[in-house]
């Protein structure tokens, strides 16, 4: 289904064609004076010069040609060049009744569908889930769902952080305590336990010890490096309890993903990509594209034109030891034998770029990934507190999500016990999925590269800009429906009739964007405009509904026509806060 603006523009590009200009002229675009008109097209201003004629004539001529437009109920060449357009109430109904009866709501699916692979979350195991977590999951259950929407063959892959030091810093804290564990008797032959022998909450404890002895004590770090390199190299009892830890840490995490309405297809780490470095490192040396340099194996991945360095990427250290680059292009080899991705998408801390940029080079030289392929890379900002600094807890220590979730949750519990009488158990039901609405659409109404304030304040407030406000508004809409049902209305097949009123106009020209305003999220992986959009149907709406006696409505007709907005709308708003990650309940 053609987009509303593609429609208007080629009735201006027949006007212009008709009085003798190029139609190239005819772009029409939504009107940045809405006091004066709906759409507006600037093209006599750019044909001028090349007509060589004054751009008020050239107005004047298109003017002339669409006076009898079934688009336009007013069309106004205004000084010096400008032409203004007012949209025909049947024109805009006939466009909205189309898009009611599709499946997509006029959103086209992509002709020729892509194989996406998405990679997003990338925590460490056996670390609980903090705050730094929080914008590569929402961003990035965003952008899959995005994508999937228009069509695409997408997989989420969260990426772990499995197979590094902090493998062997559980390892060796786990030794100096229980050192009679069978995984660390070098002649044990029996099978090991099936039990782990910590909980999530010691194994989180674990950590953080180990790392903070290695620092002081050099024996202890070159332990712990020994047993990373005795894991990485199959030793049998720490391959065991790095199962163990798998097992825990993940049932934990999916338990907090969950939490964030989450998902990831593929629970994948750099463990997998291990058994592919051998064959890429000597591919790499034989075809000639690494080569030594003061000991490590490097590809040189600078390009002529770049206006800064960019240092080689690395693929051994001096002592054979891999790296970030090596484990990230490994895990390229993987995802090429196993998925053929045509594109893959990185869902990073933009602090990262540098380290994408050498992969991505890296991999287009030697042919890891085909010349095709799509890699692209979104970087996120940071999340910050009030003070302009990465958001901490009241104490200053790093705030774990699963904390961050509870306080938003007891917030929004507080305003909803306040506002309305419910019974506790709907409440605190209704408080998590407006919580997490607050926390989603105050991260993704941000764009993504661009640092924000996480304001908890802010983000649950039921006025403005923020998650909450929308949820309202959908809940309205389904009270409104709910009640013309219970009197016996039927709000299936009903069919919007022409506007008659300015803010039911309004509304209507609003809801038409929604295609556009998903094609255009679409080519720029941006969801911040979904967010921008429902914002603005929200206003819209509420607009109407205040100067609007809708179910009062004694003409059934005119009701209906009311009912079939109402029900577009929220089919709208469900659609985009759907593909933002959250929902809305049945009541606020």
């Amino acid at each position: 289904m053609n987009t509303l603006s593609e429609l208007i523009t080629k009735e201006m590009e027949q006007a212009f064609t008709a009085a003798g200009y190029d139609a190239k002229f005819a772009k029409v675009t939504v009107s940045n004076r809405p006091d004066l008109c709906e759409y507006q097209c600037n093209g006599a201003m750019a044909a001028a010069k090349t007509y060589k004629k004054a751009p008020i004539m050239i107005a004047n001529d298109i003017v002339a040609n669409l006076q009898d437009s079934e688009c336009f109920a007013q069309v106004d060449a205004v000084n010096p060049g400008f032409i203004n357009l007012k949209l025909k109430s049947s024109f805009v109904t006939a466009f909205l009744n189309e898009m009611a009866g599709d499946d997509t709501l006029g959103v086209e699916k992509e002709a020729n569908p892509k194989t996406i692979l998405i990679d997003y979350g990338g925590p460490n195991v056996a670390k609980p889930l903090h705050v730094g977590h929080l914008r590569s999951a929402i961003i990035g259950e965003s952008v899959k769902r995005i994508m999937r929407f228009k069509g695409n063959d997408v997989t989420g892959d969260i990426h772990l952080g499995d197979w590094g030091y902090q493998m062997g810093l559980i390892i060796t804290e786990l030794e100096k305590r229980q050192p009679d564990l069978p995984y660390f008797d070098e002649s044990f032959e029996g099978e090991y336990p099936k039990e782990a022998p910590f909980t999530i909450g010691e194994l989180e404890e674990i950590y953080p010890t180990a790392s903070g002895y290695a620092k002081e004590h050099e024996e202890y770090r070159e332990k712990a490096l020994q047993a990373t390199y005795l894991l990485q190299n199959g030793h049998k009892g720490y391959r065991a309890i790095w199962k163990h830890i798998m097992n825990v840490s993940v049932t934990d995490l999916k338990k907090n993903y969950k939490n964030l309405n989450v998902e990831f297809d593929l629970w994948k780490g750099e463990a997998d990509a291990q058994k592919y470095i051998p064959g890429m490192v000597e591919m790499l040396k034989e075809k000639g594209f690494a080569h030594v340099d003061e000991g490590a194996l490097v590809v040189d991945v600078q390009e002529e034109g770049d206006k800064k360095e960019i240092p080689p990427c690395m693929i051994l250290k001096s002592d054979g030891a891999a790296l970030y680059d090596t484990t990230d292009l490994a895990t390229l080899v993987e995802r090429e034998e196993l998925y053929k991705p045509d594109e893959v998408i990185y869902v990073v801390d933009k602090r990262q770029e540098l380290h994408f940029v050498q992969v991505f080079r890296c991999a287009k030289k030697c042919g890891i990934v085909r010349p095709e392929t799509g890699l692209k890379f979104l970087g996120f900002g940071t999340m910050n507190g009030k003070d302009g600094k990465p958001f901490k807890t009241r104490e200053g220590g790093v705030m774990r999500l699963e904390n961050l979730i509870r306080e938003i949750d007891e917030e929004m519990y507080k305003k909803i016990m306040d506002n309305r009488t419910v019974e506790e158990e709907e409440a605190r039901n209704t408080a998590k999925t407006v919580g997490l609405a607050a926390i989603k659409y105050g991260d993704l109404s941000n764009q993504a590269s661009k640092d924000y304030v996480f304001d908890v304040d802010r983000f649950t407030s039921f006025e403005g800009n923020t998650g909450p406000y929308i949820l309202y508004t959908i809940v309205r809409i389904k009270s409104i429906l709910g009640k013309y049902q219970q009197d016996g209305g039927i709000i299936e097949d009903l069919k919007l009739q022409e506007a008659t009123n300015e803010s039911e106009k309004a509304l209507m020209l609003e809801i038409a964007k929604f295609n556009e305003m998903i094609n255009n999220v679409y080519a720029e992986i941006a969801p911040h405009k979904i967010c921008a959009y429902i914002y603005d149907v929200a206003n819209a709406f509420n607009k109407f509904y205040h100067e609007t006696k809708i179910l009062a409505e004694e003409d059934a007709q005119k009701k209906a026509g009311y009912i079939a907005l109402l029900k577009l709308t929220k089919d709208v708003l469900e659609t985009c806060i759907d593909l933002l990650g959250f929902e809305a309940p049945e009541r606020m």
